[in-house]
């Protein structure tokens, strides 16, 4: 007998075995959440668009590859303060390149270039350089390194300041780095991942002979870095290759300012741990 039976004697004999409850109960059926839709991962090709440059070498116009920062996420970085996204790596896309000319650079500094400097890159690159045009969605590993190659070269070319061919080197080694961990697990990979680690070493023991005659003899800001981050990154530099010394020094520079931020000093906190361990290591 239901709770409402009572209401037989009011002529509501039909509510006798009414579940009071279950209107309610329908509804938070109704409402209730199906599984989550999960969306598609973007593809690498949906974090990267075709920005339209003029070369200041020749004239010509025409479109590069650029992540779109919007898009990619950042999920973290190397101690040597390489960039990591989620889906895609930046450094792929970081070289500016003419196809016409084949005058390249980084985008940050693609623009800066003297009318001398212009000469010297239509005689000795644009005159002689042969480019291989890829035409995929996005860049490939192979063809970024051409890319840097190039740009590497054109700095040579044009007597270009220390800074600049340091950072050039610089994101040619995280460049590597990350084109090495996509083949690692690959069975037969197309280019053996010793032989990209090795270049990476080549590349920032340039950038790190670059940016320590930089930081000597040129001015801050620097490939927009200020003097305590390049210290930070020249201390990452320095234990890559056993300079401890140097690292120790460098380290203790950052966390002696008063302008550093909290966030680089934990992160050369943490350096001078293993700088210490290290040195332990070498007197015992």
């Amino acid at each position: 007998m239901g709770i409402l039976s009572g209401l037989k004697r009011l002529g509501l004999g039909n509510f006798e075995n009414v579940d009071i409850y279950e209107k309610e109960e329908s509804q938070r059926k109704a409402k209730k959440p199906t599984d989550a839709v999960q969306k598609p991962k973007p593809e690498e090709k949906d974090m990267v668009y075709e920005r339209a440059y003029t070369c200041p070498v020749c004239g010509a116009e025409f479109n590069s590859k650029v992540m779109k920062s919007g898009k990619a996420k950042l999920v973290g970085a190397d101690q040597d303060l390489r960039p990591r996204y989620d889906g895609i790596d930046s450094t792929k896309y970081d070289v500016v390149l003419c196809p016409v000319c084949a005058y390249g650079a980084l985008a940050s500094s693609f623009t800066h270039i003297t009318p001398g400097q212009t000469k010297m890159i239509r005689d000795n690159i644009s005159a002689n350089a042969k480019i291989n045009f890829y035409h995929d969605e996005v860049y490939s590993y192979k063809e970024a390194l051409e890319r840097y190659e190039l740009a590497l070269a054109c700095a040579v070319v044009k007597r270009a300041k220390a800074s600049e061919k340091a950072y050039i080197c610089l994101k040619t080694g995280w460049m590597l780095r990350g084109y090495a961990e996509s083949l690692r697990d690959m069975d037969e990979p197309p280019v053996p991942v010793e032989e990209l680690e090795q270049q990476e070493n080549e590349y920032l023991q340039n950038a790190y002979k670059g940016f320590m005659d930089a930081r000597q003899s040129e001015t801050f800001p620097m490939c927009g870095m200020d003097e305590l981050t390049m210290d930070y990154l020249l201390a990452a530099l320095a234990m890559r290759f056993q300079h401890y010394d140097v690292a120790g020094r460098l380290i203790t520079s950052v966390l002696t300012s008063t302008t550093a931020s909290s966030r680089v000093k934990d992160k050369a906190r943490d350096m001078k741990e293993q700088v210490l361990q290290e040195l332990k290591k070498q007197q015992e």
